[in-house]
């Protein structure tokens, strides 16, 4: 089984915010895809379906993202999954606005989610799909509130050529496209 985490905050104060763009990943992806989310009892917003004969499992944590992690483990440990069968759709600061970046390994960068994830999983060797965001001055109350503060109308283009392309590459990686092959079509 294929498994695509997008992270993210639940709740509507959170909804179509910077930070939420793992979410609206996914959600993108299940809309193409005509799936549908549920609870589960794994901390997370469920989907599933079969494309090409894979199993592939959509899910939205409702963890909140800084504990993006606990979701991660249980889903694994309960469909006994595992961590190179995982992909994260995440935010970045640090790539330009309406860029993507896929990414093998590596640190946090700073990310919370991303850190939740590698203390509870004990691994950084899961592939991810970063999407650029840019970053506004560095000041702690500026940075939160950009990322927490919704996208402008003249930034919606832009974020919907990126949620589109990324729904291409997430079938991509589905139908067996390696990191190298992702990073070389998508990353730019």
């Amino acid at each position: 089984m294929k498994f695509i985490f997008g992270l993210g905050n639940i709740g509507a104060e959170y909804d179509q915010t910077r930070h939420n763009i793992g979410f609206m990943a996914v959600d993108a992806f299940a809309t193409a895809n005509h799936m549908s989310f549920s609870p589960s009892k794994q901390f997370a917003l469920v989907a599933k379906t079969i494309i090409g004969g894979e199993s592939v499992m959509l899910v939205k944590p409702t963890t909140y993202m800084n504990d993006s992690g606990k979701a991660v483990r249980a889903i694994l440990d309960y469909y006994d999954g595992d961590i190179d069968d995982v992909l994260v759709l995440v935010d970045d600061m640090d790539l330009p606005f309406g860029k993507m970046r896929f990414r093998a390994k590596g640190s946090a960068g700073g990310h919370n989610g991303l850190k939740s994830i590698m203390t509870h999983t004990g691994s950084q060797t899961f592939l991810r799909l970063k999407f650029g965001l840019g970053h506004p001055v560095h000041e702690q109350n500026v940075v939160v509130n950009y990322v927490l503060g919704k996208f402008t109308a003249t930034e919606k283009p832009d974020i919907d050529a990126m949620l589109d392309r990324s729904t291409q590459a997430i079938a991509d990686w589905i139908q067996g496209a390696t990191a190298p092959e992702l990073s070389n079509r998508y990353n730019g």
